[in-house]
């Protein structure tokens, strides 16, 4: 995950309940964003409609997921991924960068290794996510249930520039023309969700979903780190929870901590860590959030 800043402005929905709130800054990729503590004790997130994995993606269809950098497939939808192998969902994964500009200037990764180490990351990452990595799991969750063994998801690497999806979004839009078919799913990072690259995801994939008529559904990330509950930008009336039970939720830090370059601090440029844990904090909870 590159953590670049943004500022930018949307017009958005009421919030569960009518628990608006009216934001007192930009929204902005800084600091440590707001507390966890905050959105656990906002109603909104109770008030919630809920949905489950076969009422986003039915018997038969196929989901494809968009995830701008490596580690946002587990961090955005990690328990939707577990419940969708487990109905026998066919899944892909389209890579839109290798996140090769995580680290700028490091002595310790170059952008070349990087791109090698993370498309690792990743592979490991879902092996732990499915159960099918038994050296990766700590905390021995018990295996997915599924009615046969199920194949990892596939990856398509699109190999965009990690800082700059927005100036080659054409050839993601067109990636995503020639793999779309009508009754697919897309997921993908909200188109608002403050940082460039998750947002020029957004665009491309909702023009390619409204092109073909694919269902788009769309995914906050870093809207947890600048918004604040019953924030007025945010879509809350689109907003549904799917549940996570704690096995579900172990597999899914299970392969969090298989993203190592974004979990450590880079002693070279004196950097901290990518994903530290009040980061983490808030994209690790029995449920996660979609915009439909």
């Amino acid at each position: 995950m590159n953590t670049a800043l943004i500022a930018a402005h949307a017009a958005a929905g009421p919030a569960p309940g009518g628990l608006l709130h009216e934001p007192q800054h930009p929204r902005q990729i800084a600091g440590q964003g707001t507390p966890d503590a905050a959105w656990q004790a906002w109603e909104g997130l109770r008030l919630m409609p809920s949905i489950a994995a076969h009422e986003l993606v039915a018997p038969g269809q196929r989901a494809i997921i968009v995830a701008p950098h490596p580690d946002d497939e587990v961090l955005a939808c990690g328990g939707l991924l577990q419940l969708l192998a487990a109905q026998g969902t066919r899944t892909v994964i389209i890579a839109a960068t290798d996140g090769d500009a995580s680290h700028p200037g490091s002595q310790r990764y170059t952008p070349a290794q990087l791109a090698r180490l993370r498309a690792r990351e990743t592979e490991a990452a879902l092996r732990a996510l499915l159960g099918q990595d038994p050296l990766a799991a700590t905390h021995a969750a018990p295996p997915l249930p599924r009615q046969s063994p199920s194949p990892l998801p596939q990856i398509i690497r699109a190999r965009l520039p990690d800082g700059d999806v927005t100036g080659q979004a054409s050839v993601l839009h067109t990636l995503l023309g020639q793999l779309l078919r009508p009754d697919d799913v897309l997921f993908t990072t909200w188109r608002q969700d403050g940082h460039p690259d998750h947002e020029a995801c957004g665009h491309a994939a909702a023009m390619a979903a409204r092109l073909c008529g694919a269902r788009l559904v769309e995914l906050p990330v870093w809207t947890w780190h600048w918004a604040e509950p019953g924030d007025r930008r945010v879509p809350w009336h689109r907003a549904r929870r799917l549940a996570l039970d704690a096995a579900t939720l172990q597999r899914k830090h299970d392969a969090i901590a298989c993203y190592t370059t974004q979990l450590e601090p880079d002693p070279t440029t004196g950097q901290p860590a990518i994903l530290p844990p009040h980061v983490l904090a808030r994209l690790t909870h029995p449920y996660e959030i979609c915009f439909l």
